[in-house]
């Protein structure tokens, strides 16, 4: 780290003895400053007690020192407009260092600190402050909230050093503000010095120190880079043009003898770069891109410790340094120009925003073709895939083929990739169609049960399938069964969802007795069915267990009265059939009765 020295802003009379003056470890001697500072040389001791013996300021305690410092460095500033106002105190990660900051206009009334930090930096972390870490660290807890200013506030700022190991650090002022009021955002007119306050400048600004005064004799330029003031042949002029880092001192000899000597301090910073990096081609169904990705290529050699990349979504932001995008950045389909800023960790004010790239997303390709397809019983083929070819897309199928759509015989699973000609959608467009071969619906059985009040119809088919059902002329159902069914002649129909045709069967619902005691008490005595009148010329025969027919009923007969040629049979299980003409005046024997029932005496 370069250790150079924040200076006081001081007008030096000649004759007066000319140390060298670093950071100011008094509250009464803070420097003045209303603009970044360069790395100073570090703290050493505290001068005297600023809190008079106090124990506590704010969140700051006492120290091995015995008093709330330990090695202070003082600083004030005033603000010069309204708006969000922040700071960054960069330092060697592996230092030690709070602050606090007061709104007070002496150091005889400092009172308690609005912000203040003493957290120690066992994360490592190589900023402090107030606002927002610059390095992105979300979870510094050295980190305080923004403030809130206004025009013509005073704030004091001490910066202690805790550890006693330190190499000095230099301070970064943040926030809205600075956006809003670039030039006037704090008030300079506290500085007192000839040559102004400390500056750190970037190594690609032409840096110019001007000293000029009314009555002048002559001018003197000194510069020190470490081993005292020495005079600098040559320059004699009210204005020097500063081309290294160093303290510059100025001696100005007027007619009126009233004589001025002032130092400065000028830090450079190198001002990154930005190398180029490469456009993207995304697919929209990816959901985000981490911008970060694009942060090594950005850096070119330089280190991350050193620079920030930041991402924008236009120039003006990115050489604002404002509205940066967030690292996981949602997609958009369409083209976007993302803009690219490297930061100088050092000195926010040295940067470069001479690139960008183009993020182009492009949208997954949605089938116009169905992904499942069914080769129904009896069909030799089926054409799977697109039906019409698009000119700007290539074709390949899982079977080598390369048209947009294709012929198959047989059920299974067949991929096609579709890609743009041009080659640059990154879109996995892979579809995967399958094929089933399916068998024509059967109905395998028909379950009716027969309660009269309220008969059940449950259609049975002879596989497993995608199936929906009708009884009559009725809408198609999902399930198989049908309550509230009336007596008498029906349909029931299954229907493959999938176009792989249907089955219709004609069923008859009928009520009967499920037994009888013809015992001549007047209850029971005879057997019947009903529900047979809609049926052309019905005809009920009546069998034992062994198939002997018994009994045939007509529609218009009275019933069985359990006898066989005017014998009574015994108590015992009985069965029946039914026949009818259908349409076309043939007889069928009804089918899915529940055809059994019992004699009892």
């Amino acid at each position: 780290m370069n250790r150079l020295v924040v200076v006081l802003g001081v007008i030096w009379c000649l004759g007066t003895t000319l140390a060298k003056a670093q950071v100011a470890p008094d509250c009464s001697n803070a420097v003045p400053i209303c603009n970044n500072t360069p790395v100073n040389g570090g703290t050493n001791g505290y001068g005297a007690d600023d809190f008079k013996g106090a124990g506590k300021s704010g969140c700051l305690e006492k120290t091995p020192s015995g008093a709330i410092e330990s090695n202070a460095a003082w600083y004030r500033f005033r603000t010069g407009a309204s708006g969000q106002l922040g700071f960054n105190i960069g330092f060697d990660s592996n230092e030690d260092w709070d602050f606090a900051l007061y709104k007070a206009s002496d150091c005889n009334s400092l009172g308690d600190p609005i912000r203040c930090n003493f957290f120690d930096n066992r994360d490592a972390n190589s900023f402090i402050g107030v606002g927002e870490d610059p390095q992105g660290a979300t979870d510094n807890v050295q980190y305080e909230e923004w403030l809130e200013v206004l025009p013509g506030e005073d704030y004091y700022l001490l910066v202690n050093n805790f550890s006693n190991i330190n190499s000095g650090f230099s301070i970064q002022f943040t926030g809205q503000i600075f956006v809003t009021n670039p030039y006037d955002a704090l008030d300079c007119a506290i500085i007192n010095n000839l040559l102004g306050p400390p500056i750190a400048a970037c190594n690609n600004e032409n840096i110019v120190l001007d000293a000029s005064t009314a009555d002048v004799v002559s001018y003197t330029w000194y510069k020190d880079v470490g081993n005292g003031y020495a005079v600098i042949p040559g320059e004699v002029s009210a204005t020097l043009n500063v081309l290294e880092a160093a303290f510059y001192r100025v001696e100005v000899i007027t007619q009126s003898q009233n004589n001025i000597i002032s130092d400065v301090q000028v830090g450079f910073s190198q001002a990154p770069t930005t190398s180029p990096v490469d456009d993207e081609h995304l697919c929209l169904d990816s959901g985000y891109f981490y911008l970060s990705d694009k942060d090594q290529m950005a850096l070119g050699g330089q280190s991350a410790n050193d620079v920030i990349i930041s991402y924008h979504s236009s120039l003006a932001d990115a050489d604002a340094g404002v509205n940066a995008l967030p690292l996981e950045y949602g997609l958009q389909a369409g083209e976007q120009q993302i803009y690219i800023r490297a930061t100088s960790v050092q000195n926010p004010r040295c940067y470069d925003a001479s690139e960008d790239f183009k993020l182009t997303v492009h949208k997954p390709l949605a089938p116009n073709f169905p992904l499942e397809v069914f080769l129904c019983e009896g069909e030799v083929n089926a054409v799977i895939g697109e039906a019409v070819p698009d000119p700007e897309y290539n074709y390949l199928w899982s079977t080598g083929e390369i048209t947009s759509s294709i012929t198959v015989a047989q059920g299974g699973e067949y991929s096609l990739t579709i890609t743009d000609k041009l080659g640059v959608s990154a879109c996995d467009n892979t579809f995967m169609i399958n094929v089933y071969a399916s068998k024509t619906p059967h109905i395998k059985e028909v379950i009716i049960e027969d309660l009269q009040d309220s008969n059940t119809v449950t259609i049975v088919s002879d596989r497993e399938g995608d199936f929906e059902y009708r009884l009559d002329e009725g809408t198609y159902q999902p399930d198989n069964k049908f309550y509230n069914v009336l007596p008498g002649r029906h349909s029931v129909t299954l229907s493959d969802l999938n176009g792989c045709g249907s089955a219709t069967e004609t069923i008859v619902v009928v009520g009967f007795p499920k037994f009888f005691t013809p015992n001549g008490d007047g209850a029971n005595d005879v057997w019947n069915i009903v529900g047979i009148s809609s049926l052309e010329e019905p005809i009920l025969t009546v069998y034992n267990r062994y198939g002997k027919l018994l009994k045939q009923l007509s529609q218009n007969s009275m019933g069985w009265d359990g006898t066989y040629n005017g014998v009574a049979l015994p108590s015992d299980d009985y069965w029946f059939k039914l026949s009818f003409k259908d349409q076309d005046g043939q007889r069928i024997m009804a089918k899915h009765i529940n055809n059994h029932f019992s004699l009892k005496r």
